[in-house]
C-alpha cells in the first residue's frame, strides 16, 4: 500500500494541564529512547506534564500502569517498548499479553496509549521508533491524551446529583401502590 497517508487527529485543548505518565521498557535502548523523544514532544504540543518511569520489559508494563493508576496522580499512561519476533513463540506470548493487559486496564477505564512496538527485525523499530520518521512514541502519546479528553468529557456527566430513592417515580410492576414501597 505504497503511497496511502492516514488522518491524524489534531491533539485535544485542555483548560488544565493533563498528566502523564510513560511508562517504558528500555530493553532496546536505542528504540525507547525515540519513542520517549516522539511521547515528550507530543505531550508538550499539548501542554502536558509528563512523567517517566522504567520496567524491565514489555510484560511489566501493564502491570506498572495498574498499580500507578491506583494512585490517582495521572489522567493517562503511554505504554512504550519493542517487542522484535525471535525464533521461539516467546514473542507472541509477550506481545499478546501486554496488548491484553494494556485493553483490559483501558476498559476499566484508563486512559492508555499503546505504543509498544512489535515487529520482525531492528530496521523496522528504528523507523516507527524514530520521532521524526512514523513517531509510534509521540502516536502513543496523542492516543492517550484524546483518551484523556474524551474520559474528561465523560466524568462531567457524572457529576450530576443521582436523584434521591424518594424523590423518584415509582415504578410498579403490578398492583396498587398503597402499602410498603420498597423491597
Amino acid at each position: 500500500m505504497a503511497g496511502v497517508t492516514h488522518y491524524e487527529l489534531p491533539l485535544p485543548r485542555f483548560d488544565a494541564a493533563p498528566r502523564l505518565l510513560i511508562v517504558v521498557s528500555p530493553y532496546y535502548r536505542e528504540i525507547a529512547d525515540g519513542l520517549i523523544a516522539g511521547a515528550r514532544g507530543v505531550a508538550e504540543q499539548a501542554g502536558a506534564v509528563v512523567d517517566l518511569i522504567e520496567v524491565p520489559g514489555a510484560l511489566e508494563i501493564p502491570t506498572a500502569i495498574g498499580l500507578a493508576a491506583r494512585s490517582g496522580r495521572y489522567d493517562g499512561f503511554v505504554a512504550l517498548g519493542c517487542v522484535v519476533r525471535g525464533e521461539t513463540t516467546h514473542y507472541e506470548t509477550v506481545c499478546n499479553d501486554s496488548s491484553r493487559g494494556l485493553t483490559l486496564l483501558g476498559l476499566d477505564g484508563h486512559a492508555i496509549g499503546n505504543g509498544i512496538l512489535t515487529v520482525e527485525n531492528m530496521d523496522q523499530a528504528a523507523v516507527r521508533a524514530d520521532p521524526g520518521g512514523q513517531n509510534k512514541g509521540g502516536g502513543a502519546a496523542a492516543a492517550a491524551l484524546h483518551l484523556v479528553a474524551l474520559s474528561r468529557k465523560y466524568a462531567a456527566s457524572f457529576s450530576r446529583p443521582v436523584p434521591r430513592a424518594e424523590d423518584r417515580d415509582p415504578i410498579r410492576l403490578a398492583g396498587r401502590l398503597e402499602g410498603p414501597t420498597g423491597a
